[in-house]
């Protein structure tokens, strides 16, 4: 421990702090832009510049190590001038549409501009405000609107191991680019959204499908039906300035039914289905001597990685789509011949926290018969955006319940899929009713759970056997893991793979949070907390057990992995080539 001074304050503080570390400790809020707890740590931008007593320049707080009697000032003129100004280049590059940028009021060089009584800008910059890469399904590249914070850049590199962007060229013509400022689509990017989730502007966005969804509402010969993923209650109500982790679902389906939607389903259903289909798959793999481990393919961003980085797993990849692509699949099956549509004028919108959803939903084979299982994606934020635009007063709305025929019926089990561990959790319930012929209890769950990179669980049966389960979440944390496995350091039977750490709650379509808040607090385990809640006061908590899921099999779908489930429920993956020439 050492012993330092802070605008007259004194703390004491572990020798290994930063002056940052130190400051907050004490109250004392020192503006930052590009710093990131144990992202991105590298002092680039200069906002968080602070005066250090006997030191012959400003220090960067976020990277300056602390030293027994330091002496801090964080609020003199020459650090107010110096930030100040610091700010004042930044935007004298930055492309200012505020007013019409996707990040207006949730920006956060907005809102450092603003505390630092920035009015005018003195300096004019160079910057090529053409540069907008919008080539992908998923995401859109706005050079104008980056300040070369480098926050992409490593959660890309450190917690998706992936390195899709990275700083090219130098002095003033430095800019962040994918290599051989290539576009995203020549990339093995993932569209997991991390980086998305970790700009401070509106450099990076999701492409936005709102019109499209808007045109199908709008269309008197369109029936459409709306599936809401489980990790969107948890977190859409965040866009209206409630609680991270307050669970909305019953303002959310109210809020999509005034919204024109024609029938208003849970994207859990899906899940449900899911975890028939790939619990026989799995337990076929273990007593027909098949691939193993299983691994799962919920995740979009994580069958991509596979199929870019790992193509020698693709065998052992479930042949499951997502549930989201289930679910749209059964619309246009199963509810189409239910309720008497003609599935030709059916059209399919998820809202998902992922903008991965978006490019999974463009790929070819997810169709069935000519059909597009999911016509269009919109991210738990533009979910927000249409809400807001149709003046709805969401926090004032009454909670109403997903439609309940057909599809509607969905049980604990397929809410946690929102959550790391949760596919897994899952599928262990019923799983183990199968081979066991009973009830297994909730202790046989808690191993799955929580934020841990890699979590590990014997599940043991009643027959004397078990099964090895493990949970990964964040791609970099995937390879390491299948690293293992490849080197014969590990052996499982089954691992659930999600690309973005924390599972589906912490996905790229998810709510912006600033890094204040982020640095502070652990908003994954915040919205995973509103899923659990929610599957613990569900009366059924085990897909098998869902009633319209037990009516689907037994008046359509005939056996779970059965010929007709096949058809409409399963894909198939390929390897794809990381930088095409």
């Amino acid at each position: 421990m050492v012993k330092v001074t802070i605008d007259n304050i004194p703390v004491e503080v572990e020798a290994t702090s930063t002056i940052l570390d130190a400051a907050r400790k004490v109250g004392i809020d020192i503006p930052t832009l590009c710093y990131l707890k144990k992202t991105n740590e590298i002092g680039a931008c200069r906002v968080c510049q602070v005066e250090v007593q006997g030191a012959r320049s400003l220090a960067a707080a976020c990277v300056m190590p602390v030293f027994d009697g330091m002496v801090v000032m964080t609020t003199t003129k020459k650090v107010r001038d110096a930030r100040k100004a610091t700010v004042e280049l930044i935007l004298s590059a930055h492309n200012r549409d505020c007013l019409t940028c996707s990040s207006n009021k949730n920006c956060e060089l907005q809102t450092v501009a603003d505390e630092l009584g920035i009015r005018e800008i003195p300096f004019e910059g160079e910057n090529d405000f053409g540069i907008i890469d919008d080539s992908s399904p998923a995401l859109v590249r706005d050079q104008s609107k980056c300040i070369l914070c480098g926050r992409c850049v490593n959660v890309c590199k450190k917690e998706q191991a992936s390195s899709i962007l990275d700083f090219t060229d130098r002095g003033i013509a430095t800019k962040v680019s994918p290599l051989f400022n290539k576009s995203l689509t020549e990339t093995p990017c993932i569209y997991c959204g991390q980086c998305v989730s970790v700009c401070p502007t509106a450099a990076l966005r999701e492409k936005d499908d709102t019109d499209a969804v808007w045109a199908a509402l709008e269309c008197p010969d369109t029936h459409v039906v709306v599936q809401t993923a489980p990790a969107v209650r948890a977190a859409l109500g965040e866009e209206f300035g409630l609680p991270a982790g307050t669970r909305v679902t019953g303002k959310m389906v109210t809020a999509l039914k005034r919204l024109g939607f024609d029938k208003v389903y849970d994207t859990s259903f899906g899940a449900d289905v899911t975890v028939m289909e790939e619990g026989h798959e799995l337990l076929d793999r273990v007593k027909n001597g098949g691939t193993l481990p299983l691994i799962t393919s919920c995740s979009s961003g994580w069958v991509r990685y596979c199929e870019f980085n790992y193509p020698e797993f693709i065998p052992n990849l479930s042949s499951c789509k997502s549930p989201i692509q289930m679910f749209g699949a059964l619309v246009k099956s199963y509810y189409a011949e239910k309720s008497g549509v003609d599935p030709k004028k059916i059209f399919v919108v998820a809202v998902a926290p992922c903008i991965s959803k978006k490019s999974e939903a463009a790929r070819p084979e997810l169709e069935v018969d000519g059909l597009r299982d999911v016509d269009a994606v919109i991210t738990t934020r533009e979910l927000a955006k249409m809400i807001k635009l149709a003046s709805i007063k969401f926090t004032a709305l009454p909670d109403e319940k997903f439609d309940g025929d057909f599809l509607g019926e969905s049980d604990g089990a397929g809410v946690i899929f929102g959550t790391t561990g949760g596919v897994a959790e899952a599928a262990v319930r019923t799983v183990f009713d199968i081979i066991c012929g009973g009830d297994n209890p909730p202790a046989q769950w808690n191993a799955l759970r929580g934020l841990a990179g890699v979590k590990e669980a014997d599940i043991g049966m009643n027959d004397g056997t078990s099964l090895k389960v493990a949970v990964v979440h964040g791609t970099a944390n995937a390879a390491a893991l299948l690293d293992k496995v490849k080197a014969g350091e590990a052996k499982y039977d089954f691992i659930e793979v999600m690309a973005c750490g924390g599972g589906c709650v912490a996905g790229g379509g998810q709510p912006r949070v600033s890094a204040e808040i982020r640095n502070n607090l652990d908003i994954r385990a915040e919205r995973a907390k509103a899923l659990y809640e929610e599957d613990d006061a569900r009366s059924v908590r085990k897909s098998h057990q869902n009633p319209q899921i037990k009516k689907l099999y037994d008046d359509y779908l005939g056996k779970p992995n059965g010929d007709k489930a096949h058809k409409l429920l399963h894909t198939k993956y390929e390897a794809k080539e990381a930088y095409p020439i």
